[in-house]
Formats: C-alpha cells, structure tokens, sequence
C-alpha cells in the first residue's frame, strides 16, 4: 500500500498539470520522475517496465550514460547557436548520420520533430520535380503540423488538421495498381511508413517496396520513407532503408526523429545527391534545428547503439520475444520488425494494455482496437521478456 503522503503527492501533481496544461493525450495515472534503461521510477517509489519507450523516443534506454555526459559536456560549453555559423559538434553528427545510412544518401537536413523532418521532406519533393502533389497510403500517419496531417490518411487526423492542404492523393497501402491509377505527372512524391505503427503495425510484402521504387523511378517521382519510427535502428537495422524487408529499396528521401536524440528533439532528414543538387540557400531554414546540444546528443545516440551492440540485441531479443509469445493463447499474431510490434489478440486490446498497467508495464494501443503496441529501448533484455510474457499470461 502507498504511503499517504506519496499518494497525495501523486494527486497533486495530477491536479496541477491538468489545471495548467492544454489537453493532449488521455494520460496514464503515472508520475514519471526519473528512468534507467527499459525502467521508469515515479514519484512515489514505484517502478514501470516501459516498453513504449514515450512513443519509441527512448531507442537507447532512459538516461543512457554516453548520452548524458555528451550532453552535459555541450551544455558547459555552448547551449546553442544557429546555422548561421559552422560547428564541430553539427559537423560531426550529420558525418556520423550520413556514414551508417544508404550508400546513395549523402547528405542531411536538421530540424526539430518527425512532423517538421516530414513537411521539409515534402517540400524538397516538389523543389525537386517542379511538380505539387503528394501521394500517401490509408493508414499512414505523419505528423500534426499542416501540411503532414494533411498527407495523413488514418482515423480523425485529417479530420482535426482541416482545412487540409491541398495537392494530397490517397493510395491504398500494399496495392500498387492504386498508387499506378493516381501517380501522374502532377506528383511530386510518394511518401510511406514502411511500417505503418498508429494503424496498427501493418507492412507490405518486400516485393511492394521495390515495385513502388520502379513506378517512381519511370514516372520521375521522388520516393520518400518516413521512418520517424522505424528508423536509428529500431527495426534491427539502422533503417528501413535498404534492409532484406525492404527488398533493398533505398528511397530519395528518409525522414528521420523519435529516438534519433535519445530524449532530446531533433529530427532530420537524409537526401541523396539527386534531391541535394536541387536545394540552394534559403530554400530551407530552421531556427534550432542543428543546435548544439541535440547534435550531441545524435553523435552520443549513435555511438551507444554501436557501443552497446543494440542493433544485434533487438534481433536476438526479437527473436526470443516472439518464440515466448507463443505461450500467450490469446495473442493470435505479431506484427512489425524489431521492436516495432503489434500483438494482436483474439479480442479488444484495450483491457490488456490496462492490465498491464497496474502490473507496472507500460504499453501502447493503436488504431486497430485489437493490437497492441511494444516499442522498447533498443537495451531490452530477455528477462524482461519473460517479466512481460508472465504478466500477458495473468492479463488475459
């Protein structure tokens, strides 16, 4: 039992966020204080296995420690300064960003969030072909800002982000005659989720990414992935991009956020020299993206999934999780790559999700009522499998 003075603590804190914030999200009843590794610590002493990792942001653990010193190091040295000057530290992070994608990626664009890294994507698309529409797929999410909401075909999204702008196609995912029928010469881009995680991580056959890749290449459409999620290597590579799910498709243009700072908000985007050569000064502009501290805390992300070997633990972990959920009756298929899973069960999601909760693991829903979302810090360990698959067993 919670001591009483913890309780009310927790109570008032609750009480003093809703009284002064803007609504967002329906809140879990948690607290969070502190985090190490896959554990969130709350203020009143408990503790929660987080396999959601604040929407997949924690790709390298909560508080890893390469990535605080590198922080703190930049903080006593410079908090920030814009593009308008050189830096060793942005330097540094878009060699390092650009050494571990594609070969045919040569360079990056910084920016803030996934909805920002999005909308520049976009408009480097139509800098590029001279041309204005975008096509994207049902099901596909891709920020709130205006011009990704309006590119985003899933539940209410589009509905909230009205008036949409205009010049956005709907494709259905996974069906290649539907993106051939609207893919004409007014299309800029084709832009996808190559795993599609609010609409309940859906992916297409590998033989889609590469026909898309064909269709784009004879029409003269630049092919964006937006892989704010699936990409710093939470699939078990670096990126989507390239990979055997893929069939080895490199796109024009890979948008990038969520985990690529470990916490810290910084998105970006990777080109090839195709769309480079298109882009002149003043064409782009951010005020703090590229700022100081969250390219150290790219570089410092970067090193520590190296470092940690975190890339061969999520397929080896992977692998484990999905021979143990075997044992789970209830949960009748997984979807996704890596640590980008939908477990879907037989009925609602929901309860489970909330069952979980109150045996300390954090969880996430979807758009499907059925699946349920897992997006753990790249550091998850077997024993902490075996913690998650006990508690499904008692939740269903």
């Amino acid at each position: 039992m919670k001591p009483v003075a913890a309780t009310r603590k927790l109570a008032d804190i609750i009480s003093l966020e809703e009284q002064y914030q803007l609504a967002t999200y329906k809140k879990m009843p948690v607290v969070a204080e502190r985090g190490e590794g896959v554990w969130i610590y709350t203020s009143d002493g408990e503790r929660y296995l987080d396999l959601y990792g604040g929407h997949a942001v924690a790709g390298t653990g909560h508080c890893h420690p390469r990535v605080v010193k590198a922080i703190k190091d930049q903080m006593e040295k410079l908090l920030f300064y814009s593009n308008l000057v050189y830096s060793e530290t942005r330097a540094r992070a878009a060699e390092k960003l650009v050494s571990i994608a594609p070969e045919s990626v040569t360079k990056a664009f910084f920016c803030n969030s996934g909805t920002e890294a999005n909308e520049n994507a976009m408009r480097m698309a139509r800098m590029t072909t001279g041309r204005e529409n975008i096509v994207t797929f049902s099901g596909g999410f891709h920020g709130r800002t205006a011009d990704a909401i309006s590119a985003t075909f899933l539940g209410k999204y589009r509905e909230i982000g009205k008036p949409n702008v205009p010049g956005h196609l709907k494709a259905e995912f996974g069906d290649i005659d539907s993106v051939q029928a609207i893919a004409d010469d007014s299309v800029a881009a084709v832009m996808i989720e190559p795993i599609q995680s609010m609409a309940g991580v859906k992916m297409a056959e590998p033989s889609f990414y590469r026909a898309l890749r064909e269709l784009c290449d004879i029409r003269g459409i630049v092919l964006i992935y937006d892989e704010v999620q699936t990409g710093v290597g939470r699939t078990g590579e670096w990126f989507f991009s390239g990979s055997d799910a893929s069939d080895g498709v490199v796109p024009d243009i890979i948008s990038l956020a969520k985990s690529l700072g470990s916490g810290i908000p910084v998105g970006a985007c990777l080109v090839t020299e195709r769309i480079a050569s298109h882009i002149k000064e003043n064409d782009l502009g951010t005020t703090f993206g590229g700022g100081m501290i969250a390219m150290a805390a790219v570089v410092a992300t970067l090193e520590a999934i190296e470092g940690d070997r975190m890339l061969q633990n999520v397929r080896e972990v992977e692998g484990y999780l999905r021979e143990r959920l075997q044992e789970v009756e209830q949960v009748v298929n997984v979807h996704g790559r890596g640590f980008l899973l939908g477990l879907e069960f037989a009925d609602k999601a929901k309860p489970v999700h909330e069952s979980l909760l109150e045996r300390k693991i954090i969880t996430g829903t979807s758009s499907d009522p059925k699946v349920l979302r897992l997006l753990p810090p790249l550091c998850l360990q077997k024993d902490e499998v075996d913690l998650l698959v006990e508690a499904l067993q008692k939740a269903v």
